[in-house]
């Protein structure tokens, strides 16, 4: 007759098997988290929008082409005698299918050449804003213009010429402290439908920008195929691009700043001394009087510069002229 187990048997045998008395399985293992372990954070991805840029690298993107905007705000300003806000509005990863489909047509559809880079780069610009633009440069108000739905003439091609030259000078300007690089206007064109730089399901970087003239806004979006910028991503690790944002003025630019000054004209003014008198004084002189003043005979002249004391020196002759040797600086307050 077989044995019969008790209570205490039974439950000593079922608390082993809940220890270490039976194995798990590699499967039971994945499917039961271990005691004290964090749940895994499960993220959706869409492998028809791989997003190929991080998001540091979007924000350095989007700090340059925030330059980008405000430089060219201020070209446009100066251009078109008015007041222009270009600010960055998106910076989104799409593909290049879904960015076209997103413009309208017929549009100002420029493509751009980035030497040494590989590939080809898109900046469009709304009608919405373009027929603003051209009715100001032909000396209209821009505040009340009608908008066609058709493609651009060959002179207003020309007049929008103008604004799109400034935009890639702009953008050779901020891209150059990050990689030597010149971008040049190629080709224009009204349906970015005809247009196929890359192949539909591509990567590219899209920053939408809002330009305002008065009480008319329209978009301006720079598209930035990844396999173009790609060779430089690496400058825009978070890290790196801090390092960029810190480093000292770079010397092609220090050089051009000490040209663009060393050729601004300054007021230079030497006081010999200065008094007052009073109006029954100044009504009596004439022709050999003599103002005496309060300053010694050896104190130094001060030297101003647009107004501000600047220099302190001894008066002296050069040749056939009065002049005036520095001897130190003047302080701010220092009485004439």
């Amino acid at each position: 007759m077989s044995e019969v187990l008790d209570q205490s048997e039974i439950d000593a045998l079922l608390a082993a098997a809940g220890t270490s008395g039976v194995e798990e399985t590699p499967a039971a293992a994945e499917r039961v988290p271990r005691a004290g372990a964090a749940a895994a954070t499960v993220k959706p991805y869409d492998f028809k929008r791989p997003e190929r840029v991080s998001k540091e690298q979007m924000r350095a993107l989007e700090a340059i082409h925030e330059t980008f905007a405000r430089n060219l705000g201020a070209s446009l300003s100066g251009f078109l005698r008015t007041i222009v806000e270009v600010r960055v509005a998106t910076a989104e990863q799409l593909t290049y299918s879904e960015f076209i489909h997103a413009l309208p047509n017929p549009t100002n559809f420029n493509l751009l050449s980035a030497e040494p880079l590989q590939g080809q780069l898109c900046l469009e610009l709304s009608p919405i804003i373009i027929y603003p633009i051209i009715d100001r440069l032909l000396g209209g108000s821009s505040s009340e213009v009608f908008i066609p739905q058709r493609p651009l003439t060959l002179i207003e091609l020309r007049l929008v010429r103008c604004i799109t030259d400034r935009a890639v000078a702009s953008l050779t300007e901020v891209w150059s402290e990050l990689v030597d690089v010149k971008f040049e206007l190629r080709e224009v064109e009204s349906n970015p439908h005809l247009v196929q730089i890359v192949a539909p399901n591509e990567v590219v970087i899209v920053l939408g920008m809002e330009i305002r003239l008065g009480s008319r806004a329209g978009t301006m979006s720079l598209c930035i195929p990844y396999k173009v910028i790609e060779p430089v991503m690496e400058k825009l690790a978070s890290q790196g691009w801090v390092a960029y944002q810190r480093q000292a003025v770079s010397e092609k630019r220090e050089k051009e700043i000490a040209r663009n000054i060393a050729a601004t004209w300054v007021d230079l003014r030497a006081f010999l001394a200065q008094t007052t008198i009073t109006v029954r004084e100044l009504k009596t002189l004439a022709a050999g009087d003599i103002i005496q003043t309060a300053k010694p005979r050896t104190a130094d002249l001060i030297l101003q510069v647009n107004g501000l004391n600047t220099f302190a020196g001894a008066l002296g002759r050069h040749k056939d002229h009065f002049a005036l040797r520095i001897t130190r600086r003047a302080e701010v307050e220092e009485p004439l």
